[in-house]
């Protein structure tokens, strides 16, 4: 397995983990699968906001899952706090590939001077939890019945992580 920097060459293999997560999970408070046009889109604000989109590889350069984050929320003053997002191939889960780019998400983001990770999570989602968990991610609240999916109402978990960066942070 191989981490690489995912650009638009990616964008059909990433498509297909996102829609296979709208479809079958909660991973994605979604319902439509989305489309080429919108990747382009997803991958052009990734683009400017210099945000990372990673990739877990396999020997034949099959995408086996993939992270990314972006802007939390969108005042000045959250502008050293990010949202991140792993998704990770149905075939290849079990393996590690979480692991290895929860651990790449976070480097990069300590080596883009943010301060705050934050990961919102389907509170039935008990895999992803203990992975954010394992990496000293805390349970911050709980939005209840916050969405409708799949004939039911889902509560989703916020768990965040502080980083010691910026050394410097400044206002404005």
């Amino acid at each position: 397995m191989t981490i690489v920097q995912c650009d638009n060459s990616f964008s059909d293999q990433i498509l297909n983990i996102f829609n296979e997560a709208i479809l079958n999970s909660t991973a994605l408070y979604d319902y439509k699968p989305r489309t080429p046009p919108m990747m382009e889109v997803w991958f052009e604000a990734k683009r400017k906001g210099n945000f990372p989109v990673l990739g877990v590889v396999n020997d034949d350069s099959k995408l086996m899952g993939f992270a990314s984050y972006g802007t939390f929320r969108n005042w000045p003053a959250y502008k050293y706090s990010v949202e991140h997002s792993i998704y990770v191939r149905k075939e290849c889960r079990g393996r590690g590939v979480g692991k290895l780019l929860l651990q790449r998400i976070i480097d990069t983001a300590r080596a883009q001077n943010y301060h705050i990770l934050i990961g919102g999570i389907d509170s039935q989602n008990a895999v992803s939890i203990g992975l954010h968990q394992r990496f000293g991610f805390q349970h911050v609240g709980t939005i209840r019945q916050v969405g409708f999916k799949f004939g039911r109402w889902l509560d989703l978990d916020f768990y965040q992580l502080i980083l010691e960066t910026p050394v410097q942070p400044v206002d404005g």
